[in-house]
């Protein structure tokens, strides 16, 4: 069985199809638009952290946590 996990390549979309909790995370990250905007779904994670001055590693870390807890 092969471990899905949150990486920077990942669209948000897909960030919110892999578990449905991401938008709390995103929202933690005041990025409540990444849930609503249609644009925005299609940014890869990495765009994300980029256009909003992120840590890519801390938001990859936060998402996956949800991986781990399920």
């Amino acid at each position: 069985m092969i471990d899905k996990k949150f990486e920077a390549n990942m669209t948000v979309s897909d960030a919110l199809a892999l578990h449905p909790s991401a938008r709390w995370v995103f929202a933690a990250y005041h990025l409540s638009g990444c849930t609503t905007c249609s644009e925005s779904l299609s940014e890869t994670l990495s765009e994300v952290a980029v256009g909003y001055k992120l840590s890519l590693e801390r938001l990859l870390a936060d998402l996956n946590s949800l991986l781990r807890s399920s």
